[in-house]
Order: C-alpha cells, then sequence, then structure tokens
C-alpha cells in the first residue's frame, strides 16, 4: 500500500475509533495498518487501544508484553512488578497457554537473578522470594488446571521448579520443601488430566525417594483411592477430547461439548468452568481473526457460564472480565445488574451499605450505554440488534421498580424508572427497521402505567403511539385494542378494528379474530353481524392478492436464477460436425446425490443410471422427456423450508398452517443451536404457490420465514482435495446458517467431490454466491451455483467412470509431467490427480481423466509400461467399468469376494442418519479407503481397505474414532449372508459392494463351470462336508503389519 494511502487509511480509522471505540472490527482494521506500514511504534500504539478497551487474545498481548518487558528494568523490583502488572491485565482477559507459559518462564527467571545476588536491593522485601514465588507460580497454575488435556504443561514446569528448590534446600531447609511437594502432588492426583498415570509415577518416585520405606505401600494405596476420581472423570470426557482434537478445536466442537458435558447426569463443574474458559479464549482468537459468528460465540459462552456459576458467588472481577469481553451484549450486561441487585438487597437487609464494594447499578447501566454499541446515531449506521438492547433496559427498569415497591427507592424513583424504559424504547426504534416485534419494554411500561402508577391514559398514549410506529404489525394493534378495552374506549376500540381490517397488516387475522371476540364479549348482535360481513369481504381479497403475489414471486425467482444460472456457464463453441462426446461442453450444475440406503438393492435405482439421449444437429444432447407415469417423487418442487420457528411449534402449527394450501405429504422437523426448522413436503407441486404465502406468518407469535428448499441449497463442485466436511462448513458459515450439508457416495467412484449445501434462509445463499470462481488453489477455481431442480441437466460426470483411470505402482520421483507425456499420446487429458500423504509425499498412484471415453479405453494400452523403472498398472477407477474389460479372480489367488472381504471391516454403532461420504472421510484420517457402505437398519457399515494391513490399522487401533457423540467399533468382516439383512438368503452375486443394478448374468464363454479361487466360499456338500475355513484373528492382522 503506498504511503500517503496508508496514512490516510490510517487517520480515518482513528476518526472512527474516537466514537466507536468498542469495534472490534475497527481495531483490528488499526492493527492491520499500522502493521502494513512497519511502524513498530504505531503497531504497539494500537495494540495497546485494543487492549485498552476490551479483551483480547494472546495476539494481542504477547507483542505488549514483550514490549514492556524490554522497555523495563526487569534487574530491580520495580521494573520486574511492572511486567508482573501486563501478565496479570493479559490472564485477566481470557486463558491462553501460552501467556502462562511466558509468565511462568519469567518468575521461574526473576527468582533465580533475585536469589544469585550478594546485595540484595533494599526495596527487594519478599519480592521473588521462595515463598512469594511459589504462590505467584501456583496461582499461574492454577488458572490452567481446567484444560484437562494441556494442563501438564504448566504443572510439569512448577513442579520441576520444586524438585530444585528441593535439591538446593539445607537440611533444616528440606523437611518443610517435602511437606510441600507431598501437598502439590497430592492435590494434582486429585484434579482430571491427561497424564495421571505420570503424576501417579511422579509421586511414587518421590515417596520412595523422601518417605520412609515402611510406609511407601501404605501411601501409595492411599495416593490410588484419592485418585481414582479423578481418572473416572478424565475417561468420561477422553473421546470428548479426541472429538475436539479432530475438530480443529472449532466453535461448533466447543458447544457440542459444553451440551453434552451439561446433560450428564452429573455434570462436573470443574470440567464445564474449564470447558467454558477454553471456549472463550478459542472464540476471542477467532474474533480478532475475522471469523463470522466468533462474536456470537463468546456472547453464548458468557451467558452459559455465568449461568453456571452465578450461585457460586464470583467476585466483582469475574463480572468485569466478562461486561470487558462482550460490552455490546445486553444478556450479560443485564446479569451483571441482577448480580448488583442482589447483592445491594443482600447490604440493605444486613444494614452493611458498603459503597466501595461494589458498582451502584445507575452506575454500571451507565457505563454499558457508554460503549455506543447501544445506541444507534445515524440511519446510514448499521443496525443494532433489539435483542442486545431489551435484557439491558429491562434488567435497570426492573431494579428500580422492585426498588420502589420495597420503599427502597429515593424520591424519583418512579420518574427514573419511566425515563429508562421511554429512553429504551427509543433506542429501540432506532436501532433497527424491525425494532422488537415483541413488544417487551412496551408490555413492561403499559403493566406499570396501569398497575402501580395507575395512569391508564399513559398507557393507552403509549399504544397509540406504538401502534403508529409499527403500521404493519397485527401485534402492535391488536395491542392497542386491548388497553383500550381494558379502559373501557369500546368505541375507538371498535373504530380502530374497522380501520385497520381492510389495512395492509402482517398478519391479519389475528386482528380479526381479536375483533370477532370482541363484538362477542362488548358488542350488539348487529354490531357483531357488521364485523363478520367485513371480516368475510377483507378475507376475499386478502386471498385474491396473495394468490397474485405468489406467482409473480414464483416466477420472478425462476426468472432471475434462469439469468443468473445462464451468465454462469462458459460460451462453448460447438462444431456443426463431428461432434464427440469429449468435445460437449462441461456444465456446472446440480448433480444427484448418492443417498445411502439397507443393503436389500430392490427397488433401488440403477447407479449412475442415465436417461437415453439423442444427438443433435449442434452436438447437444437433450434430455428425453419419460412418461408422466413414470416420474418419481419430486421433493425438490415440492418442498418448502420453514424457518425460525419457536421451540415449541409442532407438526400440528405446521399442518394448521398449510391447510388450504393442499395435501401434506411430510413433516420434518430439525432442532439446530439456535433454532428449530422444518421441510415440509406436499404431494403435489401446485401447492407449493399457495405455501408460499404463509411467508411472514406467525405461529406462536413468532414471525416464521417459508421458502422454496432450493432457494437455500448450494451446489458446490471443484474444490480442493484435502476439503472435507468441517473445510465446507469453516467456508460457507461465514455467509449464514447451515442447515445441511450433504456428501455424495464414494461406494462405486472414490473420487467424487461436490456436495450440496442448504442454508436456513436463501438471502445466506445468494451471499455465498461471490465463492463461485474464486481460486481456492492455484489454477482450481470452485464451483458454487443455486441448485435449481428445474435447471438440472444431464450430469457432467454422467460418463466420468467411462474416462478415469487409476495408475498405479508410480516411483515416488513420477510428476504429472512424467504421466502427461506418457498417456497424452492416447488422447487430450482433462486432468491428473497424483495422490499424496499429509507430508505432500508421493502415494503411488494417480488418477487421469480423459476428454473422451475412446482415448480412454485406448490408454490401457499403457498396463505395464516402464515408467522410472516401475511397471505402472491401469485399469479404469470405477471397478464396474473395469469388470467390463478385466475378467478373473484377485491378485491374491482367493477371489474378488474373498480378497475385498480380507481388506474389509465392518464399523458398528455408526449414529443414524449418516452419510457414507462422512464416514468416507472421518476413516480416510486413519487408513487407506477404497469403498464405503451404510446399512442404515443396523447403524452399520462396511468399509473395504486398500489392502489388509490397511484394515489391520483400525481393527488394531488403540485410540477410539469418534463419529457425532458415537464411539465407533470395528471388527473383521465375515463371510456370510447379505450385511443389510442378516436373517435373508444371500444375493445371487454374494459379493462386497455390489452395484445398484448389478445381478448374475450369463456370461459368453466354453460352457464350462469356471472353478473357483483358493480362498472362494462353496455350499457344503451334503455328502462330503469340509470344515469351514479358519477365521483370521489379530495375531494374523499384527504379522502382516510386520
Amino acid at each position: 500500500m503506498d504511503e500517503s494511502v496508508a496514512l490516510d487509511a490510517l487517520a480515518d480509522t482513528l476518526t472512527r475509533l474516537s466514537t466507536n471505540s468498542y469495534s472490534v472490527d475497527l481495531h483490528v482494521q488499526h492493527i492491520r495498518l499500522a502493521k502494513s506500514m512497519e511502524d513498530k511504534d504505531q503497531l504497539l500504539v494500537a495494540l495497546e487501544m485494543a487492549a485498552n478497551y476490551m479483551a483480547t487474545p494472546d495476539d494481542i498481548w504477547l507483542p505488549l508484553i514483550d514490549a514492556k518487558t524490554a522497555a523495563s528494568d526487569i534487574n530491580t523490583p520495580e521494573g520486574a512488578l511492572e511486567v508482573l502488572d501486563v501478565y496479570s491485565k493479559a490472564e485477566s482477559d481470557y486463558m491462553f497457554f501460552s501467556i502462562l507459559q511466558k509468565h511462568l518462564d519469567f518468575l521461574v527467571d526473576r527468582h533465580e537473578y533475585f536469589s544469585g545476588l550478594e546485595v540484595e536491593p533494599d526495596n527487594l522485601g519478599k519480592l521473588f522470594s521462595d515463598d512469594w514465588t511459589r504462590e505467584a507460580m501456583s496461582i499461574v497454575v492454577s488458572k490452567g488446571t481446567g484444560h484437562i488435556s494441556q494442563s501438564h504443561v504448566l504443572w510439569d514446569q512448577y513442579y520441576n521448579w520444586e524438585l530444585d528448590i528441593l535439591e538446593k534446600a539445607s537440611t533444616d531447609e528440606k523437611p518443610l520443601s517435602v511437606s510441600v511437594i507431598e501437598k502439590i502432588l497430592l492435590a494434582r492426583l486429585q484434579q482430571p488430566h491427561a497424564n495421571h498415570q505420570d503424576t501417579y509415577q511422579s509421586y511414587s518416585s518421590f515417596t520412595t525417594a523422601y518417605k520412609p520405606a515402611s510406609e511407601y505401600e501404605s501411601l501409595l494405596i492411599s495416593a490410588s483411592k484419592l485418585r481414582s476420581r479423578a481418572i473416572k472423570a478424565y475417561e468420561k470426557r477422553e473421546a470428548s477430547e479426541m472429538a475436539l482434537a479432530a475438530a480443529g478445536y472449532s466453535l461448533d466442537a466447543y458447544a457440542t461439548y459444553i451440551a453434552a458435558e451439561q446433560r450428564r447426569r452429573d455434570p462436573d463443574h470443574f470440567i464445564l468452568c474449564g470447558l467454558y474458559e477454553r471456549g472463550l479464549a478459542e472464540a476471542s482468537r477467532r474474533q480478532f481473526s475475522g471469523e463470522l459468528g466468533a462474536e456470537r460465540a463468546i456472547q453464548m459462552f458468557w451467558v452459559g457460564y455465568i449461568d453456571l456459576v452465578k450461585t457460586q458467588g464470583k467476585s466483582a472481577e469475574f463480572w468485569r472480565r466478562a461486561t470487558r469481553s462482550v460490552p455490546g451484549s445486553g444478556e450479560v450486561w443485564a446479569r451483571y445488574i441482577h448480580f448488583l441487585e442482589r447483592e445491594q438487597e443482600s447490604e440493605f437487609s444486613t444494614d452493611e451499605m458498603d459503597a466501595g464494594k461494589n458498582e451502584d447499578i445507575e452506575a454500571a447501566y451507565t457505563r454499558a450505554l457508554s460503549t455506543t454499541l447501544f445506541t444507534r446515531g445515524r440511519k446510514s449506521d448499521p443496525e443494532i440488534d433489539a435483542d442486545q438492547i431489551v435484557p439491558l433496559v429491562l434488567a435497570r427498569a426492573g431494579a428500580e421498580k422492585r426498588a420502589v415497591e420495597a420503599g427502597r427507592a429515593d424520591g424519583d424513583g418512579l420518574a427514573t424508572l419511566i425515563k429508562v424504559v421511554e429512553d429504551g424504547i427509543a433506542m429501540v426504534r432506532q436501532a433497527s427497521s424491525s425494532g422488537d416485534p415483541r413488544f417487551r419494554l412496551e408490555k413492561f411500561l403499559s403493566e406499570f402505567y396501569l398497575s402501580l402508577a395507575d395512569v391508564p391514559d399513559a398507557a393507552v398514549q403509549l399504544w397509540a403511539s406504538t401502534a403508529a410506529h409499527y403500521r404493519s404489525s397485527w401485534a402492535a394493534w391488536v395491542a392497542y385494542t386491548d388497553v383500550l378495552i381494558r379502559t373501557d374506549h369500546h368505541d375507538l376500540a371498535r373504530k380502530t378494528f374497522q380501520d385497520m381490517s381492510t389495512k395492509n397488516l402482517d398478519y391479519p387475522e389475528a386482528l380479526w379474530d381479536a375483533w370477532h371476540n370482541f363484538e362477542h364479549a362488548h358488542g350488539s348482535l348487529s354490531s357483531l353481524e357488521e364485523a363478520i360481513n367485513k371480516i368475510t369481504q377483507a378475507r376475499a381479497q386478502l386471498e385474491t392478492r396473495r394468490a397474485r403475489e405468489a406467482e409473480k414471486a414464483y416466477a420472478a425467482a425462476a426468472a432471475q436464477y434462469a439469468e443468473q444460472q445462464a451468465a454462469s456457464l462458459p460460451a462453448v463453441s460447438v462444431p456443426a460436425t463431428g461432434a464427440t462426446q469429449g468435445s460437449a461442453p462441461v456444465v456446472s450444475e446440480a448433480m444427484d446425490v448418492d443417498i445411502s440406503a439397507p443393503a436389500d438393492t430392490k427397488g433401488k435405482r440403477k447407479a449412475e443410471e442415465e436417461p437415453p439421449v439423442a444427438e443433435t444437429s449442434g452436438g447437444k444432447k437433450p434430455r428425453i422427456e419419460t412418461p408422466t407415469a413414470s416420474l418419481k417423487r419430486d421433493r425438490e418442487n415440492c418442498t418448502v423450508f420453514v424457518a425460525d420457528l419457536p421451540s415449541e411449534a409442532t407438526e400440528a402449527d405446521l399442518k394448521a398452517l398449510f391447510k388450504d394450501c393442499g395435501d401434506i405429504r411430510d413433516i420434518k422437523f430439525t432442532r439446530m443451536p439456535e433454532t428449530l426448522v422444518a421441510t415440509v413436503e406436499f404431494y403435489d407441486r401446485d401447492s407449493v404457490p399457495a405455501a408460499l404465502t404463509k411467508d411472514k406468518k406467525r405461529i406462536h407469535e413468532t414471525e416464521i420465514g417459508v421458502h422454496l428448499a432450493w432457494r437455500s441449497t448450494l451446489y458446490v463442485t471443484n474444490f480442493p482435495e484435502k476439503f472435507d466436511d468441517t473445510s465446507i462448513r469453516d467456508l460457507f458459515g461465514q455467509y449464514g446458517l447451515i442447515f445441511d450439508v450433504r456428501w455424495p457416495s464414494k461406494k462405486f467412484k472414490a473420487t467424487r467431490r461436490f456436495c450440496y449445501l442448504q442454508y436456513t434462509s436463501p438471502s445466506s445463499a445468494e451471499r455465498a454466491l461471490e465463492l463461485h470462481g474464486r481460486e481456492l488453489e492455484p489454477d482450481r477455481a470452485i464451483s458454487v451455483l443455486i441448485s435449481n431442480p428445474e435447471r438440472k441437466k444431464e450430469r457432467s460426470d454422467a460418463d466420468a467412470n467411462e474416462r478415469e483411470l487409476y495408475v498405479a505402482g508410480l516411483s515416488k520421483f513420477a510428476t504429472k509431467e512424467d504421466l502427461r507425456k506418457v498417456f497424452e499420446t492416447y488422447g487430450p487429458i482433462k486432468e491428473i490427480r497424483l495422490a499424496e500423504d499429509k507430508s505432500g509425499q508421493p502415494k503411488g498412484f494417480a488418477f487421469i481423466d480423459f476428454e473422451s471415453e475412446t482415448d480412454a479405453r485406448a490408454a490401457l494400452a499403457a498396463n505395464n509400461y516402464e515408467l522410472k523403472n516401475r511397471r505402472i498398472a491401469v485399469t479404469f477407477t470405477d471397478s464396474r467399468v473395469r469388470a467390463k474389460n478385466k475378467e478373473g479372480t484377485a491378485e491374491t489367488g482367493l477371489g474378488r469376494r474373498a480378497d475385498a472381504r480380507n481388506r474389509s471391516v465392518r464399523v458398528r454403532n455408526i449414529p443414524s442418519g449418516t452419510q457414507e461420504g462422512l464416514l468416507h472421510q472421518l476413516l480416510e484420517k486413519y487408513s487407506l479407503v477404497k469403498r464405503t457402505e451404510i446399512f442404515a437398519a443396523l447403524n452399520e457399515a462396511v468399509v473395504e481397505l486398500e489392502n489388509p494391513a490397511e484394515a489391520g490399522k483400525l481393527l488394531l487401533r488403540a485410540e477410539p474414532i469418534i463419529l457425532g457423540e458415537n464411539v465407533l467399533q470395528f471388527s473383521e468382516e465375515q463371510a456370510g449372508p447379505s450385511r443389510g439383512q442378516p436373517a435373508a438368503p444371500p444375493p445371487a452375486t454374494g459379493g462386497m459392494f455390489v452395484p445398484r443394478a448389478a445381478g448374475s448374468r450369463p456370461r459368453a464363454g466354453l460352457g464350462r463351470a469356471r472353478k473357483p479361487g483358493l480362498g472362494a466360499t462353496q455350499a457344503p456338500s451334503s455328502s462330503n462336508a469340509q470344515p469351514p475355513e479358519q477365521k483370521k484373528g489379530q495375531d494374523d492382522f499384527r504379522k502382516m503389519l510386520g
């Protein structure tokens, strides 16, 4: 960046920070600009400014600590204390081990320095003495004990220092030092931690060296009893700790871990506190790195943390940490005000009015508003979430109201209460265009006017202004008419009903119901009949208008999508004649996803089956329309997605909502961490336009969203090979809440690389389209498109099985260019993928995609070609295509089925609804997986590995593999009946991973039965039955692994 441009940007950022000092985004921008200018002084200013206003991660604090250490004379007590003060501030923000370890190193270093001085400074006192340093180090170590997987890093450092002190101690000092270390060891044994066995061994060695031999056995028995509970506590969480690490310590993984811990019969307070501290630290680091959703995660973690410890009597320092960490969270500030109110009540009841003990409620409320995070200055400024303002204002007003009722308030208590709420209402209405659709502040103030203050006219004026502000809100007008009825203004209420009955409200049915009930309770027969007539007329007009709007919306959405897709498709010139399969344009459109099903192959659609196509003069292949009677269930066009449902919503609620739209086939609810959503499938696609008119309707007074399911679904392909489910969710999660990610089965084609990603709202999917064409790797642009079933083309990989070759036996020195030189002689090559391990070393095999099937078949002639002094093997990648070109037994001589069984394992305890693609991704991290097949009815799967040694690695693995919250169980795959239905007779083919259209077909031959391989399974003869083949055991697999 040009220096003048950088200076202008810096000045602009500082100006904005002066009015919005608590904006994380602005502080991050300030720090980045300072780094780009390579100005160390300016960078330190930026870091200090961020740390002064809010809690910051270790990336901010570590440079500040280094700068303070370099600037201070740490060889003096004053300089050392200045550095220690920075450490204390840093550790009060979040629990970062990088800071805690650095703090321990500093304490040990300064202790060693000051202890070695012949003449101590006059003002040193007890600073850095053995006892002072021991206490300081124990405090630092205690801050990290909640991290049960890493706390040993700090504790070992402290323990080693104590051992050094013991070795240097004089004869008189040794007994005291031995006693101190013994207490430290016994206390540590009672804490859950990863290396508890090492701690126990340390205690054993210590006892042997410093305790009488006669006491050794009794001391060890006592220590074993002490540590038993801690060991069990850690073992219960070990699988969760591994799952957390496998997920890259993502915020979703922390939330899942915390939720699982809270559901336990015996939730451990120590473990939960540690989890919240760890989650907060990780979230803060991600927040400052710009991860979307990290700020919301910090707020949720703090709310949960506060609710966990609110009965534990936490100090004011804890609340200072919380409000400093999330200064824009009204929920946290509200809980802090509740804490202050309880403390004030306690002080008032015990006559212990210590004004300096805690912050005053009014001062805390003023401090919250001073952050400017709850006020919106101009309409051009970003909107503020009203759900953060309302809890703060209600907490302040509620405290004042209870003080007035209890007689603790001063003479201005009532006026203060009214002003707080009125100012809060103004803040909410200014914060966003939608305001607070639940009118929580208005209801609070209205009830206060009607009951405590006894000024009903003020309540009427309040709701009149509310209805005028929220002109299209049925809830505002119903609340207004309710207060008119309660205050006996019946004529005004009736006039309001009449005037608003034909207005364009968001849910006029609710107003009509209220009018109908009002006339029953307070009207005459004539007024009731008049109301019914007007409601009937208004209902007819509304239904006509909604039908027109739905038709227009549906047509507009289809037209918009058509334009979008047409613009995104590459322009391809098609030759007039001689068009071949290889020259057909590649269309990145939505693909069908293989969905795992039980092993019973009856009724399953044929794998990779495509409708017949006919060549046209332009070389394109149009889809042939099939008769209406043979059309399959049209889920995409018959399903609507319902979002933002209230937590108490039921199937009956949705049936009542859509009762006038058409017959419902299926309703499925999905409860997500922050919301409840549902999919509603109709029998007829003509029901969908009417269903879309229910958008913005209300269920249990909560506004819901209704849209076509495909409008929030993306088809994503051509992403890097290393991407898995977590990578996709991390990449797309920044654009909105993800409902589901569906991966293709790799049962028949291991190189398939696409997925369907569905958001909870279409707007999120539209925002994510900006990723389309972005290069996540050099020369690999990701494809992101809306998955519209109306424009679903023939799959771009429909004949990929016929065009892709698998090349094995490659030298580790073979490169893509070497392969290209060998194979491009057979025809144009689309892509070469050379498999590599995690370290980037070649695995010895590759995949080659040709432009045409003819060229791929011709390239089979390269089989046994010598490349880099190695003979390579060339076959089709897909086993089904390979079977067309090669018959015979496997290389082991056991027969293909037996050979596949020897390198396969059975996986049990799979969570219900697991996708084959996700299971395949998970197991690929531990072994070389060829194919995966799930049997949903059994919650089991069969996984075929590359070779028996890879199967043995899974079977002999000591550490558990976690999927969801289930620990997967592995066992050898045995010969037997069909895996999907154990009680049924085996299929005709009897093989592993039978293709979905494969059956026993007559083959050409000499009319002579083929002899089975050595390991083939034969039906026993009634006259001469052979003993069954001996099963392989664990020892056999150990021999395979050498």
